[in-house]
């Protein structure tokens, strides 16, 4: 899972669209989740959230 190696988490709000951000050494992923889900997928990630 990519939140293992992620150095942080970046959470941008959008409305009802909440995108996470996963910085790890040489890139930067972005998965976009409903907000409703957004308690669910926040349980499994591993490394420092960070809102923004």
């Amino acid at each position: 899972r990519i939140s293992k190696r992620a150095e942080y988490c970046r959470i941008k709000r959008l409305g009802d669209i909440v995108k996470l951000k996963l910085r790890t050494r040489r890139r930067l992923y972005t998965l976009k989740v409903e907000s409703s889900k957004l308690d669910e997928v926040l349980k499994r990630i591993e490394c420092k959230v960070v809102e923004v």
